[in-house]
């Protein structure tokens, strides 16, 4: 490590300035603090954001959920709000990382960052969230921009994230096993309007897939989505997999997930 800079924020008002300032914001550091160690970042100052009660919490806001953008996936996995009013997302919190992770890392940490391989973006965006942020109000379109880019600007904190309450919903992962980050990961959300379905491991950012959605928008079965025909020409191919191979996945991993949804 090398020296820098700790700060800690007593409001979100406070951290918002303190970043505008040029100070990193700090949540979980399961990202951060790694990339430090390696010198891929190297910021000369840090804000930490873990103090700001006002950045934590769950509550039921009418047909959505609210989840304070501090809150600890442990938090979210363990919630009676959220088991009650979406199972899925408890469960994809259940099953980030190991248990070191999800007591350390936050709902907001992992959606600022847009890692290509994260399980948050898939249920904001499957799920037509609303993020929140010290300046504005942002839908979940319009946030995920590219690979490890989001619509915030500098100095701009989540503060917290809306999630509309769908009739059924499911999160199925094929995992690295060495990463336990998505090889490829679908979030499904059925509502009264329509079907939403989000793929993160693709390489390229979290996306939706239109051509899914309307196969289960017209018929919400597993054979629906195994009818449907997966492009590999926009996927990433590594050591762990290639665009085929992730491409089969995908549809796998979407069949999986509306047959969880269906029998919950």
């Amino acid at each position: 490590m090398y020296a820098f800079e700790l700060q800690r924020a007593t409001s979100a008002a406070d951290a918002a300035k303190q970043a505008a300032a040029g100070a990193r914001p700090l949540a979980g550091g399961q990202t951060l603090l790694a990339a430090m160690k390696l010198r891929i970042a190297q910021p000369e100052a840090l804000v930490d954001l873990s103090g700001i009660g006002e950045l934590r919490g769950i509550s039921r806001q009418g047909t959505s959920l609210r989840i304070g953008a501090m809150t600890r996936h442990a938090e979210v996995a363990a919630s009676a709000e959220v088991r009650q009013a979406i199972p899925a997302l408890a469960d994809l919190a259940a099953h980030i990382g190991d248990r070191q992770v999800r007591n350390m890392g936050t709902l907001g940490g992992s959606v600022a960052n847009n890692d290509p391989a994260a399980c948050y973006p898939s249920a904001v965006l499957a799920l037509g969230a609303t993020i929140h942020t010290t300046r504005r109000s942002i839908a979940a379109d319009d946030f995920f921009v590219g690979v490890f880019t989001t619509a915030l600007e500098e100095g701009e904190l989540i503060s917290s994230i809306d999630f509309p309450i769908p009739r059924r919903a499911a999160y199925m992962k094929f995992k690295q096993p060495a990463s336990r980050f998505a090889l490829i990961g679908v979030f499904v959300a059925q509502f009264d309007s329509g079907v939403r379905v989000a793929v993160t491991g693709g390489g390229s950012g979290v996306f939706r897939h239109a051509g899914l959605e309307q196969a289960l928008r017209a018929n919400f079965r597993p054979e629906a989505a195994a009818a449907v025909s997966i492009d590999a020409g926009d996927l990433a191919s590594d050591l762990h997999a290639t665009s085929a191979y992730r491409a089969n996945l995908i549809g796998v991993m979407t069949q999986r997930a509306v047959a969880k949804a269906l029998a919950a």
